[in-house]
């Protein structure tokens, strides 16, 4: 009786999603494994790589293929121009960034050197972080949902800036700007390709330069960035 009534639940239960529109859906489906994943995400950087490989991109990606969407998994013209674009924009941003005390401090946040075949093996584990994170945030909700129109590139930022907290206090409050950034280049790219790489790009390019003496002196920046309300 009871497997039979468990059965009948998850029938149920399918139909009713069943009934939701591909926007509701991907809503719910976000809303899920971001719960997934705040609560079970491990701390090591090798099951942490595998973890976010199957629920942050193996998530969205079942969604997207039972429903015939791409959820930002395509490569086009314009993705790999607006890929190269976004890249060159963020460069500075983690050029400075790496020699703020704050950053320096936190960053690599796993174990790693700069011989290549501790490095390697690491940024590479990196990239997949970026791509995982980049399918949900930019793909499922922002490119899978572009539908709805440019509103979709609001839709993750609270939810980005809040997987953020633990995170030096800039890049905490820089977040949410990045977010909308790249939201905006990948909806008008139909892809999350140009935030895969940037991301992923600039996630490398910090712990290899945080691993190395500062490239030039950090004052003038801090000096510069003086006014705002948190520490560098």
């Amino acid at each position: 009786m009871a497997d039979s009534e468990s059965v009948t639940a998850r029938r149920w239960l399918l139909g009713q999603f069943d009934r939701l529109s591909w926007f509701q859906k991907s809503l719910l489906t976000g809303a899920v494994l971001t719960v997934v994943w705040m609560w079970w995400s491990p701390s090591e950087l090798g099951r942490r790589t595998v973890f976010d490989a199957v629920v942050l991109i193996g998530g969205p990606l079942a969604l997207g293929l039972t429903h015939g969407r791409h959820v930002g998994w395509n490569i086009n013209r314009v993705a790999v121009r607006n890929a190269v674009l976004l890249s060159v924009f963020v460069l500075p941003f983690y050029l400075i960034g790496s020699t703020l005390p704050t950053i320096r401090a936190y960053y690599p946040m796993w174990q790693t050197t700069l011989a290549p075949a501790s490095f390697v093996p690491h940024a590479i584990q990196l990239f997949i972080l970026a791509l995982a994170a980049e399918t949900y945030y930019r793909g499922l909700l922002c490119v899978g949902v572009k539908e709805i129109g440019f509103k979709a590139v609001f839709i993750s930022p609270i939810v980005y800036m809040i997987h953020h907290l633990s995170k030096p206090p800039i890049e905490f409050l820089l977040s949410g700007p990045t977010d909308v950034l790249f939201g905006a280049v990948d909806y008008h790219s139909n892809s999350i390709l140009p935030s895969v790489v940037a991301h992923g790009a600039g996630l490398v390019l910090l712990d290899w330069l945080v691993l190395r003496e500062p490239l030039f002196d950090p004052a003038p920046a801090l000096e510069f960035l003086e006014w705002f309300p948190v520490a560098l």
